[in-house]
């Protein structure tokens, strides 16, 4: 029974709210009290049963909750026939817990999302030498596997044979693809996006990069306990001294009315619903401005961050390669556009779509005799003539003359982190084009904003090379920046700036970042990135709008003083009017729920400021 009307407690809500309105339309428009009181009652007897429940089951742990205070203040109003005070208290009771529970109960089904990412199946080398299709469960390592285009990596492994792209963005972060060949490690979980490629297995299993994504996420929300609600821990001394002073009111006085009411007035109502309209009014005004805050423990620990550590790709970075620096040798800029843009129509390289994208609608050439080069480019016949596109390897493989001027453009593109693409056309050098992620436009001055706002500490952490990063840190000004760093390694980063003592926020977009996600204090993920990063975090920039950041740590503050001023205003109400009861004679039952519902009333239009916050 009690487990079914606690199951049933947000309907008990609705039909406890519209109870309420029964009764105000009864008395105030039909004139009638029968219907008021009636609807009353039944509103008091109805939203009391859960909380009663609540009571009781916190007794039987000898914990006096914020539970046992309504029950027993509802309860005497009930006996004295305050019926409207007994009914308003449990609606605002349940509807403010309601509306907790709405934000803090989020479910998290990253676990589950990320096994669904994991890889299923395998093409295994069996002993005739043909390949089969097996569950990935039954690969060993050292067995030799088979990965197509389009599949899944099963396993950690080395190539033994064949060339392919990579993404590796379900480990490292990073979207442009990685070149395989002979020799080069793969991991768990990346999908071959073009070529065909044979690996022997090294990991497998839980072993594997990918699993220990899974299973770093599994200890991060392990440790990512529940903290105490601080009316919970409030009440802890507040209810059992309103308990107290009631007995002792009636066991000198045996005035039982007056015991009850100070109970009545002692009641929260104030206290109960301002909590959480601040929480609702933050978390509305959040969604206006795409930011989705999730639960009440969001503002009080992001308005203590001190740093606030940052994914590149993705998140300081747009995500997607783009042409960032060109120069031209020679004055046929529209022909020699034109041959790159035939020849790299035909690839289906990451780069070769960043530049065609770059180019535009231009005049096309058939193309003929087209030879791509291992780990080079592609030559081939344009308009009856050799062009060439790669990289410097290939140039000097098709002995074009790069002179210092080139020389020093190529140094100046690498400097700035360039994936470099050359086109010479009948061994002379025509182009040169730098390709990178972009970083995003307005992070630095959203950057500067966080610092304004007390961030300490901006950090980069990036499974790019260390020069690429760098470079973008000296750019934004961040305090610190790390290449080179894998799933574990962020996570293991965040422990150590935890163990220090520093709040840490982390931002990113993507699977591999969902273990840092949940371990940090407060995890923030871009909307655009993937659903277990979304679901892992606490707070998620909507339409991946990096300028939402400063105005969520702003707003976040703002509700955190807000809860406090109304906790402030709450239980100073309480006190005065308990106070009054003693030391004044003009403080009866009536004035003291009229300053009471006051108090609520109050606490709402401060918590409603928030709706108008702007940073």
């Amino acid at each position: 029974m009690q487990r079914t009307i606690l199951s049933r407690k947000n309907l008990i809500t609705l039909l406890n709210g519209i109870l309420l309105i029964q009764a105000f339309f009864g008395h105030y428009v039909l004139k009638s009290e029968e219907i008021a009181v009636t609807s009353l009652v039944f509103a008091s007897v109805l939203g009391l049963a859960p909380i009663a429940i609540q009571a009781y089951q916190a007794l039987r742990v000898k914990v006096v909750s914020i539970d046992v205070l309504v029950t027993i203040a509802v309860t005497g109003a009930f006996f004295i026939r305050n019926f409207e005070e007994s009914a308003i208290v449990t609606f605002l009771f349940l509807f403010g817990a309601y509306l907790e529970q709405r934000t803090l109960n989020q479910t998290r089904s990253a676990i589950k999302e990320l096994t669904e990412m994991a890889p299923e199946s395998a093409l295994k080398q069996m002993d005739d030498g043909e390949f089969e299709e097996v569950d990935v469960d039954e690969v060993d390592v050292g067995d030799i596997l088979l990965v197509k285009t389009g599949a899944k990596v099963p396993v950690d492994g080395t190539v033994l044979s064949g060339e392919g792209h990579i993404n590796e963005a379900s480990i490292t972060g990073e979207s442009i693809p990685v070149s395989k060949s002979k020799g080069s490690q793969v991991y768990a979980g990346t999908i071959l996006e073009n070529g065909t490629l044979q690996i022997v297995a090294d990991r497998v299993g839980e072993d594997t990069t990918f699993g220990k994504i899974i299973e770093l996420v599994e200890e991060a929300q392990d440790s990512k306990s529940e903290a105490e609600r601080f009316i919970d821990r409030f009440s802890k001394y507040y209810t059992p001294a309103v308990l107290v002073l009631s007995f002792i009111v009636w066991l000198f006085s045996r005035d039982i009315e007056l015991a009850i009411t100070i109970l009545v007035l002692g009641c929260p109502g104030a206290l109960v619903i301002g909590v959480p309209v601040s929480n609702v009014a933050g978390i509305g005004n959040g969604a206006r401005h795409g930011i989705l805050l999730k639960g009440s423990e969001v503002f009080h620990d992001f308005s203590r961050v001190d740093t606030i550590v940052f994914d590149k790709t993705g998140t300081l970075t747009i995500g997607n390669p783009k042409v960032a620096d060109i120069e031209i040798y020679g004055d046929d800029t529209d022909e020699i556009m034109a041959y790159l843009a035939s020849v790299e129509k035909e690839s289906d390289h990451p780069l070769a779509k960043a530049i065609v994208e770059y180019i535009g609608d231009t005049k096309t050439y058939d193309v003929e005799k087209t030879d791509v080069v291992k780990g080079g480019g592609i030559v081939a016949q344009v308009n009856g003539h050799r062009v060439a596109v790669g990289n410097v390897k290939l140039m000097k493989q098709e002995y074009v003359d790069l002179d210092g001027n080139a020389l020093y453009d190529i140094a100046r593109f690498e400097k700035s982190g360039n994936s470099l693409v050359l086109i010479s056309v009948d061994g002379k050098l025509k182009a040169l084009l730098g390709i990178r992620d972009q970083v995003r436009p307005g992070v630095k001055k959203d950057l500067q904003k966080l610092k304004k706002l007390g961030v300490k500490n901006l950090v980069v952490l990036s499974g790019d090379n260390q020069g690429t990063v760098d470079l973008v840190a000296d750019e934004l000004g961040l305090t610190e920046a790390h290449g080179h760093m894998l799933p574990e390694d962020k996570a293991a980063y965040i422990k150590q700036l935890i163990e220090k003592g520093h709040i840490v926020a982390f931002v990113g977009d993507g699977v591999n970042d969902s273990p840092s996600i949940a371990l940090a204090h407060i995890g923030i993920a871009m909307g655009g990135g993937t659903d277990v990063a979304i679901e892992t975090s606490d707070v998620v920039l909507m339409n991946s709008d990096f300028s939402r950041l400063p105005h969520a740590l702003g707003l976040t503050k703002a509700t955190t003083r807000n809860m406090y001023q109304n906790i402030f205003i709450a239980v100073g109400v309480v006190l005065i009017l308990l106070f009054s009861v003693f030391f004044s004679e003009w403080m009866n039952m009536s004035i003291g729920m009229l300053v009471h519902e006051g108090s609520i009333l109050v606490v709402i239009l401060n918590g409603m400021r928030l709706l108008r916050y702007k940073l």
